[in-house]
Order: structure tokens, then sequence, then C-alpha cells
């Protein structure tokens, strides 16, 4: 199969002083993902229709568009570049398309000591996925991102200025590379709103920039309800309170051999803020990371999660208080055209406040088992199983069981260009 589209040119800027400025070689590409599937939920409606299903689809078949992902790179000279990745979904739910990720980069030549730092400006996701790093945000592993990821995926991105130092082993002669990251953003005052309302899911839908996301019904929401100003929906790219929030990063990579990482977020809210129906919301988390090569070719990836999000009245009043955790450790072996893979996680919502008919306790366990043939060099079929076992006492409000295990089996047929 010929690529589909597949850009790579250079482009040469007429000088104002031959002498002074000299010619400027930018390049250009274009990269992207097509990923159809047809599969069968055992699940109920989807929290991407207000319902609280853990998958990205309603109960019963589908036949879906489940990304059409496009990436556009362009590099001047040897530090600057800037990508933009859009993103579609044609879904039956929710179809849609628009921006995801908009970064403008420099990324400079090491010096002498291995020191280089890298700095990104724009519409971007928080340093955390390990992982979400094929194109256009996908994962090379499985169908469905972690709950992890896809958290991150549904209301964990912000405009932001993210600066890395680097610390490059190879100029030290040493196997050991260090980095540490600080990034500080606006424009993610309603984090942690749906990780309280629907919980922890198990998708791979990315919200896109001018999308908001319904909420469940739940009766608290009713006129004479404690939360009857929120609006039907939330707006995961809002500002609000017009406060920076921060996250810093860690990491240290062996190389050939594996990484760690560990990081805390914070996005600095005022909670005494409403505006439109939209609250603000005070995220704050610690997470830890590893990738690691085991032997016989095996892939190890595990991250975990955990920390706290509170939503109050503009009296300060606690309205929605909880804890949360997450955690996967993923497996993943690849030989000849072949590639299998398992995941294992643990999630949970504690709710600490009183407010009634608003209960966002959950408890729960997901496996995923995911095996991938390579039919050509960018083409992929991949024939996936999700289980989600989880309690969530919410699920009453619907009329639907609070203890509930959903399954989904998955074949998708994925190009890469």
């Amino acid at each position: 199969m010929c690529c589909l589209l597949c850009v790579s040119s250079s482009i040469y800027a007429e000088p104002l002083d031959n002498d002074v400025i000299g010619h400027v070689d930018v390049e250009h590409d274009f990269s992207g993902v097509i990923d159809v599937r047809v599969g069968y939920a055992d699940s109920i409606d989807s929290y991407l229709d207000g319902g609280l299903g853990k998958f990205g689809v309603d109960n019963g078949a589908h036949l879906a568009l489940s990304q059409l992902g496009l990436s556009y790179h362009s590099q001047w000279g040897d530090a600057w570049s800037s990508r933009i990745v859009a993103n579609g979904y044609v879904d039956g739910i929710n179809n849609g398309l628009g921006i995801t990720e908009a970064i403008l980069r420099y990324r400079d030549i090491p010096s002498e000591q291995g020191i280089r730092f890298d700095v990104q400006f724009g519409l971007m996701y928080p340093q955390i996925s390990l992982e979400n790093v094929a194109t256009a945000w996908a994962s090379p592993f499985t169908l469905n991102y972690s709950t992890i990821n896809s958290w991150l995926a549904e209301e964990v991105r912000h405009v932001g200025l993210s600066t890395t130092v680097e610390s490059l082993g190879k100029y030290r002669q040493s196997e050991h590379d260090f980095s540490l990251t600080a990034e500080a953003f606006m424009f993610n005052d309603t984090t942690g709103a749906m990780l309280a309302w629907h919980g922890w899911t198990q998708t791979s839908r990315q919200t896109l920039v001018q999308e908001t996301i319904p909420i469940t019904a739940i009766p608290a929401m009713e006129e004479g309800g404690m939360l009857d100003a929120q609006a039907a929906n939330s707006d995961p790219f809002t500002e609000l309170d017009d406060r920076i929030g921060g996250h810093v990063l860690a990491k240290w990579t062996w190389r050939n051999k594996g990484s760690l990482q560990a990081g805390y977020y914070d996005n600095n809210a005022n909670t005494h803020i409403v505006k439109q129906g939209q609250y603000v919301w005070l995220t704050q988390f610690g997470h830890i990371g590893a990738k690691w090569r085991l032997p016989s070719g095996v892939s190890l990836i595990s991250q975990f999660m955990q920390g706290t999000t509170l939503m109050t009245n503009t009296d300060g009043y606690p309205v929605v208080d909880n804890d949360f955790y997450s955690g996967y450790v993923l497996l993943s072996k690849r030989w000849d055209k072949h590639r299998l893979s398992l995941r294992v996680e643990d999630f949970s919502v504690t709710d600490n406040d009183l407010t009634p008919e608003d209960n966002n306790n959950e408890d729960g366990q997901s496996l995923t088992l995911a095996y991938q043939y390579q039919l050509d060099r960018p083409w992929f079929i991949q024939f996936e199983y999700n289980a989600v076992d989880s309690t969530r006492p919410a699920r009453a409000y619907l009329n639907e069981s609070i203890e509930l295990l959903e399954q989904q089996w998955q074949v998708s047929s994925r190009y890469f260009f």
C-alpha cells in the first residue's frame, strides 16, 4: 500500500543580507495514522455519550474510524522546529476533527559538557506518558490506552511553557543520561471534573481543542441540587482564574537498558471561582514511571499516579473532594512481524465530601491483551481484548448495576504514514 500523504521538502528563503543572514533551510514533513476498527462491547452507555460505561463505545457491535491522526512538523536550522497535530474520529457517538497539539520548540546543540536545553511552548500534554509515543499520540502497544493515559487524553492538557535541561552521558563517557523538566501552564482549570463524575475510563480518544465533554446527569445537578449551577458539559481547556500551574519531572536513562521518572503536577487553581457553569478545580498528583528492557526481548512499562482533586462553591465549601490513584504494568514482546502485549491495572477514586446524590467512589481493575501483526512496514492488523471490572455506586443513579464487568473485543487495521 502506498503512502497516502508524505511530503518532505526544503524551502530556501531569499536572504535580506547574504553576508549577515545567509540561507534559511526549512524542512517540512507530514506523518499520520489511519485506524479503522470493528468490534463488540459488552458494556453500558459510553462516558462519551454521558453514560458511565468505561469504553469509548456503547454496548453492542461497532465499526469506527477510531483515529485519523495527522502531524505536521517543520524544522528550520539546527534548533528551531514546530509541530501541529490534528485528530479526527467517526465513531457514531462523538464524531469530530480538530487540533490536539500545537508546539513551537527550541532544542539546542549539546555543549562540550553534554548539557542541552529543550524549550517548548504551545498546546501540549504534560510530559508524563510512557505508552503514547507513536504518531499523533497513538500507542504502539495497545489500541485502548491505560486508564492513566486515557485521563490525560481527555482532560489533562494545557497551553504552557516546558523547559528541559539534559545531561547526556556520552559526553562524559557514561551510559547514564539525566534530565529535569519544569512546566508552567494555564487553560486547564476544570481538570479533575471528568475523573470525578465518570471515573477512570479506558479509551483511545483525545479531546479536541474546540470540544466540551458531556457530564453524566447525576441527581445533584438537577434543579435544587448542590451542583445545579454546573454546566451540562465540562470545558477542559478553559481559563477561569488567571493563575499559572506547574509540573516538574526528573528522569534517569540507562542507555540500552531503560529509564525511570518521577514528577509532580499542580494546576494551582482558585476554587472560589465559577463562570458560565464552569467551576475551577484544584488538582494535584504525583506520578512515577519505568520503562525497561527485560531478558528475551520483553519490554516492561509501568506507571503509577496518586493525587487529589477539589471543587468548592464560591464560599470555599467543599462540594467535590476526591482522592484518586491508578497504576498499570504492561509487558510487550516483539519478534519478526509479531507483537504481543499484556497490561494489568488497578484504579480507585475515594469520595471525601458530604454532597448528597453525588457519590464519586470507585474501585476497579482492568486487563488488556493485544496481538499485533505487521502486514507491511507501515500497516498493522491488531486484535485486542479489554476487560474492566469496577464498582461505582453512581451507576445506581442511571438504574445500572453498581458492580459491573465490561468487556470489549476489537480488530483494527492501522496504517502509519
